[in-house]
Formats: structure tokens, sequence, C-alpha cells
């Protein structure tokens, strides 16, 4: 597993510029350009961090493949709110650090290389680029995976990746579409990989519901009717970052086809890529703690809807996306960086379309904090 070299335009000192000239504004920087949370860390997590910091995972190796309790709660997990049988599938898991190191080795951990080719999105995370570059494979980009008429017949297809709600766009697919992707892919031999990380944060139906109600989520890669009841050729990658502001903890998980999962645990065994052992004790809090996680998506439901509207009131097409926590909007000007500049000096900063694969948009984040948001609404509102 060598790494090869990539090419990217996610480089965030290329909005320095931007930034330097928002900060001048009287009041200060509203910064909506990165996904990092604000708000606090479930007190149950913050709790069971505290007690493991002293406990036999903390003063000795913890385990790759997780301990046996996280392994237990993140099957548990996935049966109570994604309706998954890990079991039942022939999946397994293994938890990672965070999500990105995940996504950035996976076409390595895959054994892709020269002459393979990924296939992911056209707008998307830039990450998934980056990682296909690494392993020295080639990245393919489509429209939308959902039409598998575009990649179904290309040499050399090893791989899929989708993400549901998607990273900039918001975009949820359906069971039906998810279900065509794993047909086309099996049809090949390609592998699915399904960044699920914002899965609980699903605005495609109500955004408000019952204090005992389920937890809306996004449709699983892995569920029965999308799967056929086999995870054979499927990964789905989930986080906590983005459901319990957990990103500083770098507490993220890989489930789903048992022979995949082995071989890339055995590597990262190797490597010691491994999740401490205090931090998978807070990992299985953060699961386990349904109610903040309600708690949370509220709050971003919240903001998301204020931010579409005030978007809105200043000229943009914005509108409440279907999940996650970003809204997706074209540039006014039909280029994101003039946008950029437009925004900077009302001390807003926006993240450039360009970095996802569309120069003709803009992401704004809703990981701000409430004072913050106020500010926002305010400036856009009144154009100043």
């Amino acid at each position: 597993m060598g790494f090869h070299s990539f090419e990217s335009p996610y480089d965030w000192s290329r909005i320095d510029t931007y930034r330097r000239r928002a900060e001048q504004c009287p009041g200060g920087l509203v910064d909506l350009s990165v996904g990092s949370p604000v708000d606090p860390v479930p007190r149950s997590v913050k709790e069971a961090l505290a007690a493991a910091a002293d406990d036999g995972q903390a003063r000795g190796y913890p385990k790759t493949a997780g301990d046996g309790l996280l392994r237990q709660v993140a099957t548990d997990w996935f049966r109570r709110r994604r309706g998954v049988d890990l079991d039942a599938l022939g999946a397994d898991l293994v938890p990672t650090v965070g999500s990105k190191e995940a996504v950035a080795l996976m076409a390595s951990l895959l054994h892709l290389g020269p002459g393979d080719r990924v296939v992911q999105p056209k707008v998307s995370y830039p990450t998934y680029a980056i990682g296909t570059q690494l392993a020295g494979a080639q990245v393919t980009t489509v429209d939308d995976p959902v039409d598998t008429d575009s990649w179904v017949d290309l040499p050399g297809v090893r791989a899929v990746w989708i993400n549901s709600p998607g990273n900039p766009s918001g975009q949820v697919i359906d069971r039906a579409g998810l279900s065509k992707i794993v047909r086309a892919a099996r049809s090949i031999g390609a592998t699915v990989l399904s960044d699920e990380c914002y899965a609980m944060l699903d605005w495609s139906g109500p955004t408000q519901v019952g204090q005992n109600a389920p937890i809306p989520a996004s449709p699983c890669i892995l569920e029965p009717e999308v799967c056929g009841g086999d995870a054979s050729g499927i990964l789905c990658l989930y986080s906590m970052s983005k459901q319990s502001n957990m990103a500083g903890y770098r507490a993220a998980l890989v489930a789903g086809d048992a022979h995949l999962v082995k071989a890339m645990t055995a590597y990262r065994k190797q490597v010691g890529l491994i999740v401490p052992g205090p931090v998978q004790r807070a990992m299985r809090a953060a699961l386990e703690d349904g109610g903040s996680v309600m708690a949370q998506r509220e709050i971003y439901a919240r903001r998301l809807r204020a931010l579409a509207q005030a978007l809105t009131s200043y000229g943009y097409d914005a509108v409440m996306p279907q999940g996650g926590l970003y809204i997706w909007a074209q540039a006014r000007s039909g280029d994101c960086w003039a946008d950029m500049a437009d925004l900077a000096r009302m001390g807003i900063l926006a993240s450039p379309g360009e970095f996802y694969g569309d120069s003709h948009r803009l992401r704004f984040s809703s990981t701000i904090s409430d004072d913050q948001l106020e500010l926002a609404l305010d400036r856009l509102h009144t154009g100043a």
C-alpha cells in the first residue's frame, strides 16, 4: 500500500483572503464555511469518556476491531436505528479514527491501484477523489450514481462511492435508487462504498417528531430491501461527529461485507489505526443516547430553516436540504469566487462550490452558534 500523488482543489488556504476581509467587518466574521460542530458534546458521552480515563482500555492497548461492548452496542444501533441485522447479513464492523481516514484509505485497503476505476458523484466530498488518487486508481465522476448506465459498462470499475444524505447537496437516495446501485455494482464485481455520516439528519420527512417517536433516518445501504439480505460487496460508513458533536473525538465505524472488513481490520491492526479505548467507551454512550441525537436534530433543523429563508431574502435559490448540515445554493453572480467576495464584504464566509465539484455554487454550513446565526441572518436580511 504505497501512497501515490494526488490533485485536489480542496485547499482551505485558498479562502484566507476572504476570511481576512470578512474579519474586518464591524461585528467580526460569521463563518459558514466549515462543517465543524460547535454545540456541546452530550453529557452522557463526556461522562463515559471520563469514567474510562483510567480503565483497562486506557492503560493498555485497545482492540482494533473494537471491544466487545462497543461491537454489541453498534450492532444493536444498526438494528434499532437503521433496520439492519448485521449478523443476518453476514456483516462485520470496525471502528475507525474518524470517517475521513476511513474514506481516504478505503481504495488502498481494498487493494485498488493503477488500472482500477472508482466512480463517485461529480458533486461530492473531495476526500473520495483524494483517496482514490492516493491508491493510484482512476477517479471517474458521474452526475448521479443512481444512473447506473453512466458507469456500469466502463472498463475497470472496482468501486462506487455514494453519499446519502450528500455533502454538499443534501440529496437523499431512496431505497429503489440504492438497490439499483447495488445490483449494478454486483453485476461487475465492484464494491459499493456508502458514506452515511449524515443519516440521522434526514429532513426529507417531518423535521420535528414526537418525544417517543423513532429518530427519522435516511435509507441504509445494508437494509434487506436494498441489499437483498446479503452484505457482500457493500461497506457502510457512519460517524459520531454529526449526530453527537464529536468531531474532535475521531469516532466512526465501517460496517458491511465481513470478508472485506476482516481484511481491512488486519491491516489497520498492523498500521496502528486503532480508536483509543476511552473514545470507544464514548462511542458506546453516543450510540445509546437517542435523546441527545433528537435534540441536536431539532437545533440543526431550526438553523437550516432560518438560514435558507435569509439566503433567499438576499437573492439565493436557497431551500431546506433533504438531509445533512448544509445549504447548497446557486451563486448569485454565477461564479462562487465572486460571491465569496460579496459575502466577505458583509463579514460572511461561505465555502466555494469549486471545492466540491461545481464552481457555480456555494455551500453554507449550519454549524454555528445561535448568536452567530442571528448575526448572519441580520446581515443577509439587510444586505449589509
